[in-house]
């Protein structure tokens, strides 16, 4: 089952790019969140999302939302991309694919690749926006924009 547009978002836990559980009701809840899914660590349309969601980090927490991103990639793969590109923002490995299946991420490319999609959650944990492109640069200014819109909401 695919989450949509009016859910709640499930809870989940993974390890984060250092190594430490991360607990998703820490901060659902909290403030607004983006969730993003990708399909690997350093291929040059990941790369180049996770660089566009660091480019724009400081305006994500300036509007008071967090931003994760979650492939299968495993811990120590995370821990390189992340001081690599000098990303700011959590990088949950999904080795297990178990927060995929849990929020319905579909597959791409006849089902060869792990898809590509973008959650934009509020504060309550309800899902505000899905974004689901392989265009990897469209998903940054889609979340921001419905981050921008959640925020003048509160």
């Amino acid at each position: 089952m695919r989450l949509k547009v009016g859910d709640k978002i499930p809870n989940f836990k993974a390890k984060d790019a250092n190594g430490n559980d991360f607990d998703s009701s820490a901060i659902v809840g909290v403030k607004p969140l983006v969730v993003y899914f990708y399909p690997k660590d350093n291929t040059p349309g990941c790369t180049a999302e996770a660089c566009s969601f660091r480019d724009q980090y400081e305006d994500f927490k300036d509007l008071g939302a967090e931003v994760i991103g979650i492939s299968s990639d495993s811990v120590t793969s995370h821990q390189q991309f992340a001081q690599h590109y000098r990303l700011p923002f959590i990088l949950l490995s999904d080795n297990d694919k178990k927060i995929r299946k849990l929020f319905g991420v579909p597959s791409s490319l006849l089902g060869l690749l792990p898809g590509r999609v973008t959650y934009v959650v509020d504060k309550n944990g309800i899902i505000k926006m899905v974004f689901d492109s392989m265009m990897a640069a469209k998903h940054i200014s889609k979340a921001l924009e419905m981050v921008r819109e959640i925020s003048s909401l509160n």
